[in-house]
């Protein structure tokens, strides 16, 4: 096992998998703290480096194209404060951090691993049931239904309408992209047979992001309902069946919602969610049975 810990996280790996967990220091990102610690495993990892500086260093894991459904919804666009993937290294740990270097690639090497991009997620992405605020709104999500409510600073055309509740069939994709100099950022879900053009200001099924500090919050909601839509890479969806009138009255498709709520039990029992997560995401799942 090979295992390195700085103030800014512990990155473990041993031999199946890399675990990482953010350190408790100050200078760590809201957004590594909420999303916890990370079981990468070893057929999802694409590479991993470490750059040596005068005074600090940096360990850098490269996963394979599409193994991540928070780097498939960010585009490879957060920052290197929030980016779960960087390890910052004190000059006095350099050796440590390349023997971490030198068992991950070894271990790469033995078991094969390729590095060409997948058409799956190997990562479940962040647990649920969370919740987001940042610049003219609030973005939650339960694994079935996204919520978007708004704040004072919201458009009035936008916030006349009130809050919105969009289901995961309705998505066609998702959508984070931070501010950027003069230029607003947001998180946005674009709707199946509902295209539109209008700025993240007016747009209903988006919020405007400002670049304050818990922005990058929100690509967590983003990377959690990216985790549940149909993987970029896996070609197009059968067709379904139209069912008959009286089959579809009743909402979700009951079959499935049984296989969520088994879903849900086994992250309980992993440890992944609380017992106050499971019950509040399981009512969710109960109210559309």
């Amino acid at each position: 096992m090979a295992e390195i810990i700085q103030k800014d996280g512990t990155w473990v790996f041993d031999g199946d998998a890399l675990r990482l967990t953010p350190g408790r220091d100050k200078n760590v990102s809201p957004l590594r703290r909420e999303l916890g610690e990370l079981i990468v495993p070893l057929g999802a990892l694409a590479g991993l480096s470490f750059e040596q500086g005068k005074k600090t260093g940096r360990l850098r894991l490269r996963l394979r194209d599409g193994a991540d459904p928070l780097l498939q919804a960010t585009g490879g666009r957060l920052t290197e404060p929030h980016d779960p993937y960087q390890l910052l290294v004190e000059s006095d740990r350099y050796g440590v951090a390349e023997y971490l270097v030198d068992e991950v690639r070894q271990a790469l090497l033995l078991d094969e691993v390729p590095t060409d991009p997948v058409d799956a997620y190997l990562l479940p992405g962040p647990s649920v049931p969370l919740s987001a605020s940042a610049g003219d709104g609030t973005a939650g999500f339960d694994g079935e239904r996204v919520r978007l409510e708004w704040n004072w600073k919201t458009e009035e055309s936008k916030a006349s309408a009130g809050a919105r509740s969009i289901g995961v069939a309705e998505i066609e994709a998702v959508e984070w992209q931070p501010a950027v100099g003069l230029e607003n950022g947001c998180l946005r879900f674009r709707l199946r047979h509902a295209p539109t053009k209008a700025p993240a200001k007016y747009d209903p099924n988006a919020v405007e992001l400002w670049g304050f500090r818990k922005d990058p919050l929100m690509a967590l909601v983003a990377a959690a309902v990216q985790a549940r839509l149909p993987h970029p890479a896996a070609g197009p969806r059968e067709a379904v069946p139209a069912q008959r009138e009286e089959d579809s009255a009743g909402g979700d498709d009951h079959d499935a919602l049984l296989r969520r709520l088994r879903e849900l039990g086994e992250l309980r029992r992993d440890g992944v969610l609380t017992d106050e997560e499971f019950a509040m995401a399981k009512q969710a799942v109960l109210r559309r049975l």
